[in-house]
């Protein structure tokens, strides 16, 4: 099963790696001494890691993405209603709307969504 849990680090590992790959091992390291502050090792290191997740692999010096980052988190956030609201989409919209109010915006972007995917 992916592991689907990226501390802060490893966050902001993966959107370097979602932004630029495919990509070289050595422009990896390259980008992460100047974004991150890393030392070759440091970088892979958290490489081999979320390779061994399966979010991303190596092969012949080639760092490519397994799973995409619209993906990521779209499986993370399916992950988020199943164990905590039971699988129920209502149960999430009403707890996130507990405390925090919608804009006339965001509730159009909703609507439209509930629309596309009814066909209508």
């Amino acid at each position: 099963m992916l592991e689907l849990k990226l501390g802060m680090v490893e966050t902001r590992f993966a959107e370097i790696v979602w932004k630029n790959a495919p990509l070289l091992t050595k422009e990896l390291v390259t980008l992460c001494e100047k974004e991150l502050n890393w030392k070759r090792t440091t970088t892979y290191t958290v490489l081999k890691k979320l390779s061994e997740r399966g979010i991303f692999k190596t092969e012949n010096s080639l760092v490519e993405v397994l799973i995409t980052k619209e993906d990521f988190y779209a499986i993370k956030s399916e992950n988020i209603i199943e164990e905590d609201f039971g699988g129920s989409l209502p149960a999430f919209i009403a707890a996130f709307t507990k405390r925090k109010n919608l804009t006339d915006k965001e509730i159009k972007e909703i609507e439209k969504m509930i629309n596309n995917y009814k066909g209508v």
